[in-house]
């Protein structure tokens, strides 16, 4: 498992890049729709392979329950963290509770990721998993100097967590995170 993007939920994509923007200094780059959910999102680069997403359901019905917990988002923050494993079957069969294996693709980009059936977050603070199978979106991204610090993680289950990475941090505890960013501007947090 590799960390492969943060996610920043809000009710309108318009209130979502305006909370990042502003905590950021810096403006996001496009991003694009998820038909199947009746999102949409802007993106920011964090440095190879790692990128910041802001999602929020489009206007109208979505054709299943959207991801992310967007059926009710609430105001913009920082509600969740995506890694990327080589092998999403793998993954699910050792992390049932993670959902069910979609095959998505928008643009040059294609993936795999696991959404539980009713749209909401994986359960104990854990992670969406996703498997690239096209390009990746971090490399299609302009640098704008963005890098993670450090992310905090919070869960009853930390255990579940085999997550290799120092700037992760991992204690037991009700399910929130909280991330530092380093910008042009100095440090950021969501």
């Amino acid at each position: 498992m590799r960390l492969d993007h943060l996610v920043v939920t809000a009710p309108t994509l318009e209130e979502g890049t305006a909370w990042a923007e502003a905590r950021l200094g810096l403006p996001l780059d496009p991003g694009g729709r998820h038909d199947a959910f009746a999102t949409h999102n802007r993106l920011l680069s964090l440095g190879p392979g790692l990128y910041l997403e802001v999602i929020a359901p489009e206007p109208g019905p979505a054709p299943r329950p959207r991801w992310f917990g967007l059926e009710a988002p609430g105001p913009p923050r920082l509600a969740h963290w995506v890694v990327r494993v080589d092998d999403l079957d793998a993954a699910l069969a050792a992390r049932p509770e993670a959902g069910e294996a979609l095959s998505l693709a928008r643009g040059p980009f294609s993936w795999r990721v696991a959404v539980p059936p009713s749209g909401a977050l994986p359960p104990h603070g854990l992670p969406t998993l996703i498997q690239w199978t096209g390009p990746h979106p971090a490399d299609r991204l302009p640098d704008r100097g963005v890098r993670l610090l450090s992310l905090s993680l919070r869960t009853p289950r930390p255990e579940l967590l085999p997550l290799r990475d120092p700037r992760v941090a991992v204690t037991p505890g009700p399910a929130g995170l909280s991330a530092r960013l380093r910008t042009p501007q100095g440090e950021a947090a969501l």
